[in-house]
Formats: structure tokens, sequence, C-alpha cells
């Protein structure tokens, strides 16, 4: 089988019958300023066109400097919050004649590692980044080589630019209406409890409480990880535990829930009286015969509030406000 063989700027030159140099100029938009005959001028770019011919990305970065090139890196890419989030950085990155990488850590911070050194070799002008990590330190040292801002999640009280959806807030009025009617139970499943997500959507939900006069129960706080499995074999364990699903439910993502909801589908439960909230909204959501409340967040205002950052910061501009906490809806599907 004969390997392809991509085409050269010399085939180009070769095929319209001009040299490499006039060949250049033409290709690089500088034939007329250089008067490169029309003629001419027609006969390489059609060449070029009918041969699909695209300069070389890395000939531009080592006239420019630059890559015109952003890496994203994120937990997964199966996770719905980050999947609309990459859509929208990769809208916005194509508007702007950008491109956009985009890698995966499966929350594992050895893999993180693995994933920016990649993406760092490939000369990418800025990261964009919800970290898996425990401190701000690699990113700190990076951020000296390349503009790098952080999101979804923060890490400590890191002084590096930022874009996160207060969880607190909302989390605490969804929460406080759910335990003034269901003040007897009310159980939390989250993610990780050493990732920010987990810790911030846990103190709204005790704040919640504390406003609903609801004193919390140690038992009523399980963790696991923000896959679907592990809401799905949480929710399975506390129905095993308690002999029947609980009264009441907050989930802190979006994942959790689409597991709880499928052990309730496999066990004919979406008609039971369950009250359920959750951090993180799904348009499928407004389909279900199950009314669930929600804190939803501004995903396309998160991705351009993160896009506005990093390209500032590529230009060498300082941005206004490099920390950014934006805030969320409470989607209210109970009557």
């Amino acid at each position: 089988m004969r390997k392809p063989k991509r085409v050269t700027i010399s085939d180009i030159a070769a095929l319209a019958g001009v040299s490499k140099a006039t060949a250049s100029l033409v290709l690089n938009g500088r034939g007329k300023e250089l008067r490169v005959a029309q003629e001419t001028r027609d006969r390489v770019q059609a060449i070029a066109q009918q041969h699909h011919y695209q300069p070389s990305i890395y000939a531009r970065l080592l006239r420019e400097n630059r890559s015109h090139t952003l890496g994203l890196v994120v937990p997964e890419i199966i996770n719905y919050g980050f999947a609309v989030f990459s859509h929208e950085l990769e809208n916005l990155c194509r508007e702007a004649g950008l491109q956009l990488l985009i890698s995966c850590t499966d929350e594992n911070a050895s893999q993180e590692t693995v994933v920016v050194n990649n993406l760092v070799s490939r000369q990418v002008d800025g990261l964009i980044v919800a970290s898996s990590m425990l401190n701000d330190a690699d990113y700190v040292k990076l951020s000296e080589q390349l503009p790098v801002v952080l999101f979804d999640r923060h890490i400590s009280d890191t002084q590096l630019p930022l874009v996160i959806t207060d969880s607190l807030t909302p989390t605490a009025e969804l929460v406080e209406r759910l335990a003034r009617a269901n003040p007897d139970e009310i159980y939390f499943l989250g993610g990780q409890p050493r990732l920010s997500p987990t810790k911030d959507r846990l103190a709204g939900f005790m704040q919640g409480l504390e406003r609903a006069g609801v004193p919390p129960r140690p038992e009523w706080i399980i963790h696991g990880n923000y896959h679907p499995s592990s809401g799905y074999e949480m929710f399975a364990a506390l129905c095993a535990r308690l002999g029947r699903p609980p009264k009441a439910l907050f989930t802190a993502a979006c994942g959790l829930l689409e597991g709880v909801l499928r052990y309730m589908s496999q066990h004919h439960l979406l008609e039971s009286n369950i009250h359920i909230a959750s951090f993180d909204d799904h348009y499928l959501y407004d389909s279900l015969s199950l009314p669930i409340d929600t804190v939803e967040q501004n995903i396309p205002r998160l991705a351009q509030d993160c896009f506005e950052i990093i390209t500032q910061l590529v230009d060498g501009n300082e941005p206004t406000t490099p920390q950014r906490i934006l805030p969320a809806t409470l989607r209210w599907r109970h009557p």
C-alpha cells in the first residue's frame, strides 16, 4: 500500500512552473505586494486549492512565535457540563481562527501532568484547566512560560486567573427549601471530598440545613466520585440500607444524578414521592415526570470568560478581573 505524501510548497512550485520563493510569496499573501504577476498568482493559488495544500502551522509558529492553539484540560469529556463547556469554547476558538486541543485526565493528578506536558510540547499558546491537583505549585511554575487559566474548581487560595460558578449561595437556597419540606431526612451524594466543587456544594448543603433549622446527621453525607456509576452505587446502597428510597436527596452534580435516575428507572421508582434536587441542570429534566429542582450554571458565560482572559494574557494584556465568580440560576420544577 502506497504511503500518502503530503503536498509541499516545493510540489506546488514545480506544478505551477515557478520558483519555490515565488510560490511562497503567493501562498503567504505577499504576491501582489511584491509585484508577482496576476496570472502567476492565479495559477499558483488554483494549483494549491486543487491539491488541498495547507501551509505548515510549524513554519507559521517559527515566524510569529505563536501556534494559534489553545489547550483545554478536563477530567472527562463525557461529563455533560464539560462537554457543553468544550463545545462552547471550541466555537469561540474557531471564530477567532484558533485551534483547540482537548485532553482528559480522568481525575488523576499523574495523568494530568502527562497531558499538560503533551500540550505544552505542542506549543499551545495557553492552557485552560479544570484541575485535579491539590495545590497550584505546578501551574504557578508553568504560568512563567505560558498563560494558565483555571476553571470549574479552585485550588486552595490560588492567585492564578480563575473562572468558577458560585456553588455555595444557590445550593444553600435550594437545600433550604428542600429541607423545609423534608426536615427529618435529606441525603447528600457528592464526589471526591478533596475537590473544591464537593467542598463548596457540601458547605452550601450544610448552610441550607442550618437556615431551615434542620440539624445535620453524619449519615446523611455520602461521598463517591463524579461518575454516573458512583451515583448509581451510592443510591443503591442507600436504598438497601433504608429498605426504601430516601425521602429527599441532593446530588452534587449532573453525573451523579444520572446514576440515581438509572437506578430509579430500573427499580420502577420514578413515580415515587422522593424529593430530588441537584447541582447542574440538564434539558432532559424538563421531560421527566419526576420534578427535579436544580442549580443551573451559565456554561456559555463560563466559556466566554475563560476565553476572554486567556486570549488577553496570550496577547500580553492583563485582564481587568483575572478571578471571576459567576452567579448561577435556580430552576424550580416542584410545585
